[in-house]
């Protein structure tokens, strides 16, 4: 394997690293923006933290940010005021170091280039914009301003999702020939929810897909060629996919979303003298890694994690910040920017458009 191809671990997952709650440093005072169900859940394990103040949270409604904020213990919250969007107010606020953001993917652009605009680092939830234009711009925003900017692909920090890398470039499994990722389940039949709107960003694959890649991009590295195909509702969102990455080695990656199928939710890595699989949870978040090689019998390597999962992620952000990164090796700017490249090369084979392309 290339080592070239290895996402760099970072320090809260390798061996013998403390719990990533454990204070390392000053406080850095956290804004969230939206209130939805990931932002609670990701609010929780900000909560975790010894060295994480939850600051500020907005909303477009003022009661909806103001319940937010006395259910996890904000100091403040801010809601639309007049021809001002709460989250404009949020990042206007001085105290405000570093700003997570939850919007749906349609207002990730706006919301981030506001904070960024206004001197805040950003942690911009996935997929971190509706195409490569956008992602550019954030990208070249923040590198001029020195600020720090990274996608939340908290996958990427785990410590299960670490062990993979390390038994795939140990050699343990031979040459990689083949990785298998999906993930999908049946989407309420619900017109209004952000899941069905083109305007949101709605769909499979820009909700899903990043999960499934993430094995391809750990084992493999970004493909030589992409081919998919995909099955859209009259509006034009599409309900699932299929994606093949191929490789000059003569690897293949196959990825499946989808909204109307429940999927096992299970990533397949296979190699010239072996296999390995992911179990215990979904393959976002792996709780058991299942190894298979040579004539040995099958292990099981079993982990536990910390809160929800997301304060590997959080500790990392905050541990950038203070050392003055602008990016994380782990999850760094290009690689995002190259992610949704691939994703822009994917929805123009299956005719997938949304309203910010224009």
């Amino acid at each position: 394997m290339n080592p070239q191809n290895r996402i760099a671990v970072p320090p809260c997952a390798e061996a013998g690293a403390p719990s990533p709650v454990v204070a390392t440093g000053r406080p850095l005072k956290w804004g969230v923006v939206a209130t939805g169900g990931i932002a609670a859940k990701v609010t929780q394990d900000i909560a975790l933290l010894e060295d994480a103040v939850l600051h500020a949270v907005s909303s477009r409604s003022a009661d909806s940010a103001a319940e937010f904020a006395q259910r996890f213990g904000f100091a403040t919250s801010y809601g639309n005021d007049g021809d001002v969007a709460g989250y404009q107010r949020l990042v206007d606020d001085p105290e405000v170091d570093v700003v997570y953001i939850t919007t749906p993917h349609g207002q990730h652009h706006e919301v981030a280039k506001a904070a960024l605009t206004s001197g805040k680092h950003v942690l911009c939830e996935k997929p971190f914009t509706i195409n490569a234009a956008e992602a550019e711009e954030l990208a070249a925003i923040a590198a001029d301003r020195g600020l720090f900017l990274m996608e939340a692909v908290w996958t990427r920090f785990l410590p299960s999702i670490n062990r993979a890398w390390d038994i795939v470039y140990s050699g343990e499994l031979g040459d990689i020939r083949w990785v298998q990722g999906d993930l999908g389940f049946t989407a309420p039949d619900d017109p209004t929810s952000r899941l069905w709107d083109p305007k949101a960003g709605g769909g499979a694959l820009m909700d899903l897909t990043v999960y499934p890649l993430t094995w391809a991009l750990g084992s493999l590295g970004f493909p030589d060629s992409v081919s998919a195909v995909g099955t859209l509702n009259s509006d034009g969102v599409d309900l699932q996919n299929a994606v093949t990455l191929s490789y000059a080695s003569g690897a293949y990656a196959q990825l499946s979303s989808s909204f109307v199928a429940s999927c096992p939710g299970q990533a397949t890595v296979c190699g010239s003298n072996g296999w390995m699989k992911t179990g215990g949870g979904p393959l976002h978040n792996p709780r058991e890694l299942t190894i298979k090689t040579g004539q040995d019998d099958a292990r099981v390597e079993q982990f536990e994690q910390v809160g929800g999962g997301y304060t590997y992620e959080l500790r990392e952000v905050t541990r950038c910040i203070r050392e003055g990164l602008t990016e994380s090796p782990t999850m760094p700017v290009g690689d995002t920017v190259r992610t949704m490249r691939l994703l822009d090369g994917v929805r123009a084979q299956i005719g997938l458009r949304y309203t910010n392309d224009a």
